[in-house]
């Protein structure tokens, strides 16, 4: 009897794992990632120049005014690359875009710009990623929508497609 119960046993784990599986394949998902930094202050920092070409970036240069955006990239990175039109469009719209240039070089920062155009008004080079993880950001590109205050308002993950553009606009708006 109890060798008979002993082989029912792993058909029966089976078909528990499987119907947990298959209910959770069900269910709706969610794709947004909640960012913990949203209505959180800038951490302070000051970046040195990613490259000679434009001054570095810090939270001073954030604060009063306007809201701006804060786009964290690398010229090794392809979705930087994308997005490199939407964000001339940007400007091109009066918005104030400051870089973070991740782990990067000057000469590559200098001809990923001179290659796909250059947004920005500064850039800081974050050669160990310690203001893109303060500021709660784990990949590049991400763009922060920052109040006049310095608050962080809007974190948008990846990069930038021309249908993110109107949004951005909208959420640089609510900021103000």
């Amino acid at each position: 009897m109890r060798s008979r119960l002993m082989l029912w046993v792993p058909l029966a784990l089976f078909a528990f794992f499987a119907g947990v599986a298959g209910y959770m394949l069900t269910q709706e998902k969610n794709q947004f990632v909640e960012s913990a930094m949203i209505g959180q202050p800038l951490p302070e920092f000051a970046l040195k120049p990613a490259f000679a070409g434009l001054p570095g970036a810090a939270r001073s240069d954030l604060l009063g005014g306007k809201p701006r955006l804060l786009n964290i990239w690398a010229s090794w990175c392809l979705p930087c690359i994308a997005e490199a039109p939407q964000l001339e469009a940007l400007k091109a719209q009066g918005v104030e875009i400051v870089g973070i240039a991740i782990r990067d070089r000057p000469e590559d920062v200098a001809n990923f710009l001179a290659r796909y155009g250059n947004p920005y008004t500064r850039i800081g080079a974050d050669d160990i990623s310690e203001v893109q993880l303060a500021i709660g950001s784990s990949g590049v590109p991400e763009t922060f929508v920052i109040d006049a205050a310095g608050v962080i308002r809007y974190q948008h993950i990846g990069d930038i497609r021309e249908e993110h553009v109107p949004l951005l606009l909208a959420e640089l708006e609510k900021a103000k």
